[in-house]
């Protein structure tokens, strides 16, 4: 299919608020990962893995029910560790971003990676897809990938298998609507994987994807920070790990806009991780 073909579907699909079944997902993945990390049932997925935040008053209900039923993911292998880096050969790296899309943030980020050609990978969440979809959109026809970060962002290991599934079938729905295309990459929140995590997240045709380099920039530790903990962790392989929602992410737009061509200057290719159909 042509990007013009895409980009008019996608339009259809946020004016019309049709919900389209999927075809299910086209193959999945990918780059095998040479380092993981260790399993665990508390937060592990990364150096620095972030302390459970107390629930926003914005937070919304996982969607369940609507619209016509979805065709079945082709499923993948479950895996008991996540992704923490991409294998392959060159100084490659894939930028990551969590928790969004945020109308104030996120189309800055969207700036600076169309300025300098660079793909990325956003992890969202349902309840900003719905109030975000044209971001989604933007995110496909600028070759973005789009992967599942749960609806409201919850700690996992204290939710039942239920509350998980609703939390990533409710979310990977409203990304298919937006985006046009269901994830097929999970990140959990916080870094906390079990086991359901990995069996569910499978079952829905998604890989999970931690990261190898935590910005710390959720915690708004200041610009300079932020850049200099880029440029230090930058290797062959590494996922950067960022933010374009949960908080204030001011600090993240403006060190994106200093690391990122020195990433380039550097001899770095930032993109995406390959997939096998």
């Amino acid at each position: 299919m042509q990007k013009d073909q895409l980009f008019t579907r996608r339009r259809i699909l946020l004016a019309g608020g049709a919900a389209l079944g999927a075809a299910g997902t086209a193959g999945v993945i990918l780059a095998a990962t040479e380092e993981t990390a260790r399993t665990a049932a508390a937060p592990v997925a990364g150096p620095q893995a972030r302390q459970a935040l107390a629930p926003s008053a914005f937070r919304l209900q996982p969607l369940t029910g609507y619209g016509p039923p979805r065709a079945a993911p082709r499923k993948v292998k479950v895996r008991e560790e996540p992704i923490l880096r991409i294998s392959g050969r060159g100084r490659r790296m894939v930028l990551t971003f969590d928790d969004g899309p945020h109308p104030e943030y996120t189309p800055h980020i969207l700036d600076t990676l169309a300025r300098y050609g660079v793909r990325a990978m956003f992890f969202v969440c349902g309840e900003c897809v719905v109030e975000n979809k044209e971001l989604l959109a933007r995110m496909a026809d600028e070759g973005h990938v789009v992967g599942n970060h749960t609806w409201t962002h919850p700690l996992l290991t204290e939710l039942d298998r239920g509350e998980i599934r609703d939390e990533m079938e409710s979310t990977s729905d409203a990304i298919e609507d937006a985006y046009g295309e269901r994830p097929q990459w999970f990140r959990a929140p916080y870094g906390a994987w079990n086991r359901a995590a990995f069996q569910l997240g499978a079952d829905m045709g998604m890989e999970p994807m931690a990261w190898t380099v935590d910005t710390t920039d959720w915690d708004e530790p200041g610009t300079d920070t932020i850049v200099d903990r880029v440029e230090e962790g930058a290797a062959p392989g590494v996922v950067v790990l960022s933010h374009d929602a949960g908080g204030d992410r001011s600090q993240t737009v403006h060190a994106i806009r200093e690391w990122l061509p020195y990433l380039i200057d550097s001899g770095y290719t930032l993109s995406v991780p390959r997939r096998r159909v």
